[in-house]
């Protein structure tokens, strides 16, 4: 029987009717999770209190997908010009549901937005934005004309952790889609991977069963790069036991 991953949403104003607004997540994301066994199911970003404890008591995992910024305020700063655009409504949802997540002990996998999410959670903060406030950063931000499933630049992973474990290997390519990251990481969370530039790229929980964080998009990449199918493998394992 497949393992249930909770994957979470976002907004989507992309329908054909005018003000109609959808909830959806990349495909790239359900793909990656089906390819490695999970049954994914997508969950809405306006979940509440009510919601987070019975929805995780039927999920066996959770994979925190990308998206928009996460509002300052919840890390204790004020917005500056350069930040994004915003769903508080989702922030408020996400970090119910990771705290929740967390105290159930579920296995956990944070991509992009959600590693930044998960951080935040843990009462650590971001960066706003990286060009602005970090001197000698490699242009990390989403571009129309690159795909995601072009290489952008290495992460290199400390040699004893679990994503290098799960990876095979210290070193990798990955693409780059984000302007924020992680400044200051939260209270259990190891900093395992940064790129070249010092930016961290890569976090686990200690002393927990099953929780890691990437800033890349290894959804995007399963088709070209193996050792990225094992991360959402590894995912479906721990969601399986």
């Amino acid at each position: 029987m497949r393992p249930i991953i909770g994957i979470t949403g976002r907004k989507d104003t992309s329908a054909r009717l005018v003000h109609s607004q959808m909830y959806s997540v990349g495909e790239t994301y359900v793909h990656a999770v089906h390819q490695a066994g999970g049954a994914p199911v997508i969950l809405p970003p306006m979940l509440a209190e009510t919601d987070w404890t019975a929805l995780l008591g039927r999920l066996d995992g959770l994979l925190l997908s990308g998206g928009e910024d996460l509002h300052p305020r919840q890390y204790g700063q004020f917005p500056e010009a350069w930040l994004g655009g915003v769903d508080e409504t989702r922030d408020t949802s996400e970090l119910g549901l990771i705290h929740a997540a967390l105290e159930m002990q579920k296995p956990i996998f944070a991509i992009c937005r959600g590693i930044q999410a998960l951080n935040v959670a843990l009462g650590g903060t971001l960066y706003q934005d990286l060009a602005a406030q970090v001197p000698g950063a490699l242009d990390h931000a989403f571009l129309m004309s690159r795909s995601l499933d072009q290489s952008v630049h290495p992460v290199t992973l400390e040699a004893d952790s679990t994503l290098a474990r799960i990876l095979g290997g210290v070193t990798f390519a990955v693409n780059s889609a984000h302007h924020q990251s992680i400044q200051t990481p939260g209270a259990g969370l190891r900093v395992v991977g940064c790129a070249p530039d010092g930016v961290i790229e890569a976090v686990e929980l200690a002393d927990y069963p099953f929780c890691i964080g990437v800033q890349w998009h290894p959804e995007a990449l399963v088709r070209s790069d193996p050792a990225m199918a094992s991360l959402f493998a590894a995912l479906v394992e721990a969601a399986s036991s």
